[in-house]
C-alpha cells in the first residue's frame, strides 16, 4: 500500500519510497528557486529492510510515493535459525519474519514483540 504526496509535505522521521524500496527519511534540504527554475528538495533516506543510504533530488511540487507502514504486535511462537514465527495479536494470523543473530538473542518464545508490515514485507522492530 502506498499513497502519493508532494515532496514539500515530507518530514524527517517519516517514510518515502525510493527505487521501489521503503525508506525512513533522515534529512531534507531545500534550495531557493532560481531565475528560471523552481525550488528543489534533496531527501536523504535509509532503507528499512536493507539499511542502504538513498537520496533523491526533485522539485518541491513533484509527486512521490509514501508507503503505508503498519506497526503491529505479535507473540513469538517458534524461533528457527533464520526466522521467527509470530502470531499477530489483532488478527491471530501467523507470520514468518526473518531475523539476524543479534535479534535472535533478544527474543524468546512466548513473549510479545512489535514488528513492521510494509508493502507485503515484515521486519522485527526491536527497540
Amino acid at each position: 500500500m502506498k499513497e502519493q504526496v508532494e515532496v514539500r509535505e515530507l518530514k524527517e522521521g517519516r517514510y518515502v519510497i525510493i527505487d521501489d524500496e521503503p525508506c525512513i527519511i533522515k534529512g531534507i534540504s531545500h534550495s531557493k528557486p532560481g531565475k528560471h527554475g523552481s525550488a528543489k528538495a534533496r531527501v536523504d533516506a535509509i532503507g528499512i529492510f536493507d539499511n542502504q543510504k538513498r537520496s533523491i533530488v526533485q522539485p518541491v511540487t513533484a509527486k512521490t510515493y509514501v508507503p503505508t507502514v503498519e506497526r503491529r504486535t505479535g507473540q513469538v511462537l517458534s524461533i528457527s535459525d533464520s526466522s521467527v514465527q509470530l502470531m499477530d495479536m489483532g488478527t491471530y494470523q501467523t507470520v514468518d519474519v526473518p531475523i539476524s543473530k543479534e535479534q535472535k538473542e533478544k527474543i524468546e518464545e512466548g513473549k510479545e514483540v512489535s514488528y513492521l508490515s510494509v508493502m507485503g514485507r515484515t521486519k522485527l522492530d526491536l527497540r
